[in-house]
C-alpha cells in the first residue's frame, strides 16, 4: 500500500497530510484534530460525519480523502470564531436543538448550507434538508426552530 503526501484545505488553512489508500475523509479529519466529525455508522447512513465540501454537505465516511483535494473543506469548527459561536451554532444552544449533542455538528453543517443557498427556508425545506442527518433525542422540534430562528436574523 502506497501513501500519498496531499495538501487539504480545512477551514480557511492549508493541511499538509500523508494520506493512505482507500482512507476516507473523516478518518483525516479526525487524526488531523477535527473532533466535530463523529464517527458512526461508516456508511453514510446517520449524517453525523457531515462536513462542508465546497459548501455543499457530504458524508465524510463515504468521501475518499483523496477526492477533497483542491476543495474547500469546512468542519463544525470552521463556522465559529474563538471568541463567539456562529449564527446557527447560537441559535441551536438557545432553541435547546441539541440535548446528547453527538449530531448537532452535521445537522449545523447542514443547517449553514441550506441557509446560504436559501436564506428564508419553509419548514418543510428545512425538514427536507436535515432527512439525512439522524438525531435520536431531540425529535428534530427544537432543531428546526433553530434553524428558521436562524433564517430570520441573517
Amino acid at each position: 500500500m502506497k501513501c500519498m503526501q496531499s495538501k487539504l484545505h480545512i477551514n480557511g488553512y492549508d493541511y499538509d497530510v500523508i494520506l493512505k489508500p482507500h482512507e476516507n475523509l473523516r478518518e483525516v479529519l479526525r487524526r488531523i484534530g477535527f473532533k466535530g466529525v463523529k464517527k458512526s455508522c461508516d456508511v453514510g447512513g446517520c449524517g453525523v460525519c457531515t462536513v462542508l465540501l465546497d459548501g455543499r454537505p457530504v458524508y465524510s465516511c463515504c468521501t475518499f480523502a483523496a477526492w477533497a483535494e483542491g476543495k474547500q473543506i469546512t468542519t463544525v469548527e470552521g463556522l465559529a470564531s474563538p471568541e463567539e459561536l456562529d449564527l446557527i451554532q447560537r441559535n441551536f444552544v438557545e432553541k435547546g436543538a441539541s440535548q446528547c449533542g453527538f449530531c448537532t455538528p452535521g445537522l449545523v453543517l447542514v443547517a449553514e448550507a441550506l441557509l446560504k443557498r436559501n436564506p428564508q427556508p419553509s419548514e418543510a425545506e428545512v425538514r427536507r434538508e436535515i432527512a439525512g442527518n439522524i438525531c435520536r433525542c431531540t425529535g428534530y422540534v427544537k432543531v428546526v426552530d433553530a434553524i428558521l430562528a436562524a433564517s430570520k436574523k441573517r
